[in-house]
């Protein structure tokens, strides 16, 4: 078996090795392989460089690289890395350290243990360490999980978590659409309607960012994201 590890990348060429170095080191339930697919989004820096030079020192990391030639943002690239991705589950790695590889495991295993189909991560759950970070931000994340909710019927308490497991077949069946920020509301829209489908929550830890250390994600994206559960739960449900 296999995972496909799909990591959007835009101007990580600083701190995209400290990812790889933790993904590398992670020892998968039932000796289950790693596939690594990293999506540059046009970067603006030197993460190809960052990324190229990674992978010919570390051969022993089956690292696929691919990149847009355009900048297409966050959805895009996770449908690239998606539609190349060959192994039998899929899980999504920002390519920054807000989220820790160690932790793959806790998603894996209700899949191998044959109870679950979709795994969501969940920072506002267990006992996992949480970086104390923007009262608001998290304010917003529990408002677009509520509002998911409402309309998809789920109980899941952080439908804009990063770490999102699938098996490989489920998620490549959906035909997505959004290309930057509103992957995660269309995706689980999308998935509440698969009939039979599993969906499990399991809690993680959180080591956000400072947008002076790098986080992109702003109001803006708020406000696309609560146009998205509303597009997709009620005038786009294709």
């Amino acid at each position: 078996m296999t995972l496909s590890i799909v990591i959007p990348a835009y101007n990580e060429g600083k701190t995209i090795h400290f990812i790889l170095d933790k993904i590398k080191t992670v020892t998968l339930l039932d000796n289950t392989q790693k596939e690594v697919i990293i999506v540059n989004d046009c970067s603006k820096d030197n993460t190809e460089e960052a990324v190229l030079n990674y992978k010919n020192a570390n051969p022993e990391l089956n690292i696929q690289y691919y990149k847009h030639e355009i900048n297409k943002g966050k959805g895009a690239a996770l449908h690239t890395g998606i539609e190349k991705a060959t192994g039998e589950y899929l899980v999504i790695q920002d390519a920054d350290l807000e989220y820790n590889p160690e932790e793959y495991n806790l998603l894996l295993k209700p899949i191998l243990d044959g109870f679950a189909d979709v795994v969501y991560g969940s920072r506002f759950m267990g006992g996992k360490p949480h970086r104390i970070l923007f009262f608001w931000h998290t304010r917003g994340n529990k408002f677009l999980t509520f509002l998911s909710n409402f309309f998809t019927d789920l109980n899941l308490t952080d439908m804009e978590t990063c770490y999102k497991m699938f098996r490989t077949d489920i998620i490549k069946g959906i035909k997505l659409k959004e290309k930057r920020f509103g992957f995660e509301p269309e995706v689980t829209a999308k998935m509440s309607r698969i009939k039979g489908v599993r969906i499990y929550e399991v809690g993680i830890s959180y080591y956000g960012r400072t947008y002076e250390e790098g986080k992109k994600i702003g109001w803006r994206d708020g406000i696309r994201a609560i146009y998205c559960i509303l597009k997709y739960n009620i005038w786009a449900r294709r």
